[in-house]
């Protein structure tokens, strides 16, 4: 079964052609090329393989000798050949053809000897020797190369890991002092050396040595760790082998982190997929993955981490074999890749090759398998938040623990919320707050640039479509799991600062209608366990004629937020009860500012001449605080009211009452 699996091969691997006596192949980490090399009728025939059809080509150079290492610039301008271990020869190509005759750049003094090379940057390539290093600049238009720096240390091996730019030396008897540089733009950035705890093992009293393929350079969560595997565990309390992870800093020798307990000794491999950490152990055929961002066992000085879960193969792969028959169609056949074969070769960070069978992969994580590996629902939110593109499987997690029959209990599911918003709190802050950008761009990291940000966000709008809608309209749950369900994610919100949006408490009022819940509604409103806003107070009022208090619960609102005067009395003149609406004028003292037509022209709506005469002389006593004046000013038309005022009134126009007096029989307005 294929969920018995979370580490897969991706489909459609880079085929080339495999090894064999009469051909070398070569991997290039920068370009991730490969080079199949052979030499036919005394010329050097390269193939080049690349994840993308411009970067294959095939060419043939003249024969000068065996390549010992082959690779080209990043823009695929110059292709840089050792065949001894005292030069490089380069060649110039434009659009994949040959332009001139090779050029050599020789390293620097007598005893020195090139280990490796590796192009940090378009122009630039650097030189490993075992004298240390020389960084060159490569002028392909004058076909030379000029020194920029040279490092001098007494080199035994390197690794380099083109990704991050970031080269390491290892020095000394036992191999275990490094030395760690940083390529920018042609500069170098020496960072200080540091030396690698080699204590005797449980079984060796002797220190072993440091050996290159017992270390590697990777990126995990944007910092750069030197992965050091001890096959023997040093520790009395730990069986088998164990990696250390030491992380690179810029001002200070790289810090000893983390511990990685692998439970068993062999033959390793490290990659890094999707910052974890998978090492495969080829005796048992199975591979392991840590996060070294999950909780894990602190001992006071470095952190220590166990799998995430049990060792498992990698999911077989299947390649379909071509071959003729006797028949004019050929026939395909299935076969099944070697899993851990010996002729599996590792590179950073997510790079297997079978150089005998001619396939390179990418290694993956299989994120819908592990639904159902990780039982601690709280641990697998966390774990796949750390994941890119792993929002679809966070919301079939979500959809799972809502479903009847695999139902998390409420209190894990607002653990689940709590996790979910706090990262989509964290993203809110980052892209909506100009201040917080300044803040992260002037402390960004120091060696790769950046800060690990979280990328799977669950935002409000993904929670209501493809959970909460398809949640709410299945006749199987009852109604009150619906809404202790709803309210927890407001909760969550509301822990995280993060405003609700209008349309969930819309969502939950209209279920709590359907449902005839009042109470419950009236008591989310009293309570502010909805957040308070015009269009919720807007659709209380729509509910007046299902649910009466509704229209007070919306009055209520408006006055709370305390922006919303105009919106008030246009609901109380709305409703013929202009008596409260004066009443709501002196209230909020916004007098002053009152529009008299709209109330005029409301109050004589009501054919009741009472309040048309206590609306009018309302106004007057207004105006005549205003501007010593009973009368209207022009702007405010109402001309037509004082004609109809004078019509109706004329014989009282010379006893009006005090408006004092009048408002004084005015209902207490209570809102």
């Amino acid at each position: 079964m294929t969920s018995s699996y979370y580490l897969e091969l991706l489909k459609n691997p880079l085929n080339f052609s495999p090894v064999s006596r009469d051909m070398n192949v070569f991997f290039d980490e920068c370009n991730k090329q490969v080079f199949a090399v052979s030499t036919q009728n005394q010329k050097t025939v390269v193939q080049v393989k690349g994840p993308e059809d411009k970067l294959n080509s095939t060419f043939s150079i003249q024969d000068k000798g065996h390549v010992i290492s082959i690779k080209f610039s990043p823009d695929q301008r110059v292709l840089a050949i050792q065949r001894s271990a005292k030069a490089i020869d380069f060649l110039n190509f434009y659009d994949g053809v040959e332009t001139a005759v090779e050029y050599s750049q020789i390293c620097k003094g007598r005893t020195t000897q090139i280990i490796g090379f590796s192009w940090t940057g378009i122009n630039d390539i650097v030189y490993v020797t075992n004298q240390g290093i020389e960084f060159y600049q490569v002028q392909n238009d004058k076909s030379s190369l000029k020194l920029l720096k040279h490092y001098h240390a007494n080199v035994n091996w390197f690794v380099y890991l083109p990704d991050s730019a970031v080269l390491l030396l290892s020095s000394g008897i036992m191999g275990n002092i490094i030395h760690p540089y940083v390529f920018r733009a042609g500069n170098i950035i020496r960072l200080p050396k540091f030396e690698v705890e080699n204590p005797p093992s449980t079984r060796n009293p002797q220190p072993a040595s440091l050996l290159e393929r017992d270390v590697t350079v990777a990126n995990i969560y944007n910092n750069i760790y030197v992965v050091v595997l001890r096959n023997q565990s040093r520790s009395m309390n730990s069986a088998g082998a164990e990696i250390v992870l030491y992380q690179l800093q810029k001002d200070s020798p790289a810090k000893k982190t983390a511990i990685l307990r692998l439970g068993s000794v062999g033959r390793f491999a490290v990659n890094v997929v999707d910052n974890l950490i998978s090492v495969h152990h080829q005796a048992s055929k199975t591979s392991m993955l840590f996060d070294i961002s999950l909780p894990c066992d602190f001992d006071g000085q470095v952190n220590h981490h166990y799998p995430v879960l049990s060792p498992l193969p990698i999911q077989p792969y299947t390649i379909q074999y071509k071959y003729e028959t006797t028949e004019d169609e050929p026939r395909f056949k299935n076969i099944v890749c070697e899993s851990y074969s010996p002729n599996w070769v590792v590179f950073q960070p997510n790079i297997i090759i079978d150089a005998k069978l001619g396939s390179l992969w990418k290694l993956s994580v299989k994120l819908t398998s592990l639904i159902n590996m990780i039982e601690d629902k709280g641990k697998l939110i966390d774990f796949l938040l750390l994941r890119s593109d792993s929002k679809e499987v966070i919301i079939d997690v979500l959809n799972e623990a809502l479903t009847p029959g695999q139902q998390c209990s409420i209190s894990t599911i607002a653990l689940m919320f709590d996790k979910i918003n706090a990262v989509f709190a964290e993203y809110v802050e980052l892209t909506n707050s100009g201040t917080m950008q300044t803040q992260e761009s002037n402390k960004e990291n120091e060696i790769t640039g950046s800060w690990f940000q979280k990328q799977s966000v669950i935002d409000q709008n993904d929670m209501y479509t493809l959970i909460f809608v398809p949640f709410i309209a299945r006749a199987d749950i009852l109604s009150k799991f619906k809404i202790a369900v709803l309210l927890e994610y407001i909760r969550s919100l509301n822990i995280y600062k993060v405003p609700v949006e209008y349309y969930l408490n819309e969502f939950i009022i209209n279920v709590l209608v359907q449902k005839e819940m009042f109470y419950q509604l009236h008591q989310f409103i009293q309570y502010h366990v909805l957040s308070d806003s015009k269009p919720l107070a807007c659709l209380l009022l729509s509910l007046e004629n299902i649910y009466p208090p509704g229209y007070d619960l919306a009055l209520d609102m408006m006055k709370r937020l305390g922006n919303a005067n105009e919106e008030i009395i246009d609901i109380l003149l709305q409703k013929e009860d202009l008596i409260s609406a004066l009443k709501y004028l002196q209230i909020s003292d916004t007098i002053d500012a009152a529009a008299p037509r709209k109330f005029l022209d409301s109050a004589l709506h009501t054919n009741d001449d009472m309040v048309f005469y206590t609306v009018f002389t309302f106004f007057q006593q207004r105006n005549l605080k205003l501007r010593k004046s009973l009368k209207f000013v022009r702007g405010e038309q109402c001309e037509m009211y004082e004609k109809i005022f004078e019509k109706k009134f004329k014989s009282k126009v010379e006893k009006l009452c005090n408006v004092d007096d009048l408002t004084n029989d005015i209902g207490v307005f209570d809102i």
